[in-house]
């Protein structure tokens, strides 16, 4: 299996979102900024790398009327 590098910031941002869903909570972008110990502004590119990546899959909220924002889940990896 091919190794992906990670730089330090992405790293924190997927540890977040998979301790947000190792505990049943939604990794929500503000969530995972507080998780991480950064800010929303300062999660948002990470985000989108991961997601290029594939380690992370974003999800729009599935309720119409009810857009708590995207959530980001991680990929399980085999």
């Amino acid at each position: 299996m091919q190794q992906v590098q990670l730089s330090e910031v992405e790293q924190r941002v997927y540890q977040a979102v998979t301790a947000l869903e190792a505990r049943g909570q939604v990794p929500y972008p503000d969530l995972i900024a507080e998780e991480s110990g950064l800010n929303e502004e300062q999660v948002e590119t990470p985000l989108h790398q991961l997601t290029e990546k594939g380690l992370l899959h974003r999800e729009d909220s599935p309720m119409a009327g009810l857009d708590f924002g995207p959530r980001f889940c991680a990929r399980q990896m085999a």
